[in-house]
This record gives C-alpha cells, structure tokens and sequence, in this order.
C-alpha cells in the first residue's frame, strides 16, 4: 500500500528540460547536441582512445573529455566536424512542437 512519503513531489511536464525552467530556445539546443553527442558516442565506441585521437586529430585530454560527456565547453559545430570525422552523416529533423512559444512572441509583439 503506498504510503504519503512514496507519492511524487513534483510532477513533470513530460520535458526535463522544461522543468529545469530552460527557455525553449536553448532547450532546443541541448536537445540537439545531447542526439548528436549519442550519435557521436555509439560511432567513437568502436574505437580505442589511441585510435580516436587519430581520427578527429585531438590530443587524448579532448578524446577523453568527449567520452567521459564533458560536452559543455563543445559547440555543436565542434561536435559536428568529430561526426564528420568519424564518418556520420547527420540529418536533422524540424518539427514544430512548441507553438505556443510562437504565440507568446506573436502576442507579445506591437501591431
């Protein structure tokens, strides 16, 4: 039986992002450079640190930030060229799923 210390203290809104009170705008962004770096991670995988160095041409402490997540001080660009490197083509999917941020914007703006 589920007692009152089992129960959620805080519901979510089905968006990590959104509840950690990211604007849409940058949770765009990391959304987007969390699936390449997945990308990135699945590929580099089959590769040895040694080998990995060779590949995007970064010395081992970038190898060994990239494949330990320390992706914060990587632009997306960056992340891009090491897909590049290790041979993914990335495709990029644009749907438009916050439509009310547009509305605020909308509404916010004089006519």
């Amino acid at each position: 039986m589920a007692s009152e210390n089992n129960k959620p203290t805080h519901v979510t809104r089905e968006n990590v992002l959104d509840d950690l009170g990211f604007s849409p705008e940058l949770a765009t962004v990391l959304k987007f450079k969390a699936a390449l770096y997945q990308a990135i991670l699945k590929h580099a995988r089959k590769y040895s640190q040694k080998q990995l160095q060779a590949i995007p041409g970064e010395p081992q402490p970038r190898v060994s930030e990239l494949l330990n997540g320390k992706i914060a001080n990587k632009s997306v660009d960056k992340l891009l060229y090491y897909a590049g490197r290790l041979g993914i083509e990335a495709k990029a999917r644009f749907p438009q799923t916050n439509q009310h941020v547009l509305r605020r914007e909308l509404a916010a703006t004089p006519r």
